[in-house]
């Protein structure tokens, strides 16, 4: 086979990689300017949870000049990423779909659907449970003589912070399955060492959220129950040597 023949898989592959992309950065683009008019609604929904619990009279601040303009953008730009993540997922799976056996496509896909929809669910439970109890507990620790007045932008990378790792977090359960399919681990050994990772999931807790018992709690716990989920679901998915074993036979 020549060297041109060669060259041409390749690249076919790089332009249709870059198609992808194309693809991807266009559906957060649409989305962005879909949602650029309410960028000021979609802060003040995201600072609600600090804002409700603030001592009478306190708000937040602005410690830049540009931040009440650039902040509300940021979060915007970010919160169009993690709605066309289902759209970024499917283009991802267009491009390595061809190059997987029909059964691992009938896998790999429920595994992209519920990967979505486990980090949407991690990033609700930050909005809905976690930042009530973090943010009422961090207002009621109050100093003599400080004022409570947080920047916006710090708020905001605090908040961006947990959602990461709160949507992260909720990942385990298609990490578990991956690492099972993929032949890395067993569920026996696994199970073997359920002790382990649930204190790994408290050492993930502290290092990931604030430094209270709370939040590390409200992360550790739903991080052990989805590992016995993605545990129980490994069942259903053959390890892919095996697989590929048996198609070749």
């Amino acid at each position: 086979m020549s060297s041109v023949e060669q060259t041409q898989p390749l690249i076919s592959h790089l332009l249709e990689l870059r198609n992808r992309l194309l693809r991807a950065i266009a559906a957060v683009v649409v989305v962005f300017l879909c949602l650029i008019y309410f960028s000021n609604d979609i802060y003040e929904f995201v600072s609600a949870p600090l804002v409700d619990r603030l001592p009478e009279g306190a708000t937040m601040i602005a410690t830049d000049v540009a931040s009440p303009f650039f902040t509300p953008l940021k979060l915007t730009l970010i919160m169009s990423t993690f709605v066309a993540v289902p759209f970024i997922l499917y283009q991802v799976w267009a491009f390595v779909a061809p190059g997987l056996y029909k059964h691992e496509q009938r896998l790999i896909m429920p595994l992209m659907f519920s990967s979505s929809l486990l980090f949407y669910c991690g990033v609700a439970f930050a909005y809905f449970v976690v930042f009530p109890l973090v943010f009422g507990f961090f207002t009621a620790i109050s100093i003599s003589g400080v004022e409570t007045a947080t920047d916006i932008a710090s708020y905001l990378d605090f908040v961006l912070a947990l959602f990461m790792a709160f949507g992260i977090a909720f990942e385990v359960p298609v990490a578990i399955i991956l690492l099972c399919w993929t032949g890395a681990t067993t569920p026996q050994s696994l199970r073997e060492k359920r002790a382990y990772i649930i204190v790994g999931a408290f050492v993930v807790g502290m290092l990931l959220t604030p430094p209270d018992i709370i939040s590390q709690t409200l992360l550790a716990v739903p991080m052990w129950l989805l590992f016995e989920v993605g545990l129980f679901f490994t069942r259903f998915y053959t390890p892919r040597a095996d697989s590929e074993g048996e198609l070749e036979e």
